[in-house]
């Protein structure tokens, strides 16, 4: 999914997006070329991704509507309060994993964090935002 939703943003070839998956891992993971190419292979096989003449990859329109409807992908589909709070649930999950394993990364986005508390905190309470 995170091939895909790279390539809904944006065409990129198997070394471009090897190294989104990077950086949106924090360096935790990296793609072998290995396991890249013959993924991209398959998505094109299965009609997800057509390759350009650059290189890059984009989506079809048959994969373009199946992204639009996947939580989190930035897609069109409306979407309700519990949907949301769900997403958010898994990204307080990933932060706190991140806490455990390199707190670095989280102290200096500590002010930032407060400040979506205290939004939070105020929709619960019912006052007005921070």
């Amino acid at each position: 999914m995170w091939v895909l939703s790279l390539i809904a943003r944006s065409p990129k070839n198997g070394a471009e997006i090897m190294d989104s998956i990077e950086g949106m891992s924090q360096g935790w993971w990296r793609p072998s070329p290995g396991s890249m190419y013959p993924l991209l292979a398959e998505l094109e096989q299965e009609g997800l991704v057509r390759k350009q003449e650059d290189g890059r990859y984009e989506l079809t329109a048959k994969s373009r509507e199946e992204v639009e409807w996947l939580p989190g992908m930035g897609g069109q589909r409306p979407r309700g309060i519990p949907e949301m709070l769900d997403e958010i649930d898994a990204y307080v999950s990933y932060l706190e994993d991140v806490r455990k394993s390199d707190p670095s990364k989280i102290q200096p986005q500590r002010d930032r964090i407060r400040r979506i508390r205290e939004r939070l905190t105020s929709l619960v309470e019912g006052g007005k935002s921070a």
